[in-house]
């Protein structure tokens, strides 16, 4: 099974719990505001290796949650 497969049943299930509540999902500002300071120090100057996994892991986290929205979107259609 490759990630792709499993990140979509992963985001599948989380719309399936409420897709109106998860269209509405967003990031704390916190987190708005760090993944900001990570992309322009990886633009600027490049990332020490922990700030480059932490930056994977927000984009891990962003596709996941706009696969669950898609399928929440879904759901909701029809």
């Amino acid at each position: 099974m490759t990630t792709d497969i499993l990140y979509d049943q992963v985001a599948e299930a989380i719309a399936q719990l409420n897709p109106a509540k998860t269209l509405t999902l967003k990031a704390p500002a916190a987190m708005q505001q760090r993944l900001s300071e990570l992309m322009e120090k990886h633009t600027a100057k490049g990332l020490l290796p922990d700030e480059k996994d932490e930056l994977d892991h927000y984009i891990v986290l962003e596709r996941l949650i706009r696969l669950a929205k898609i399928h929440a979107q879904q759901q909701l259609i029809g």
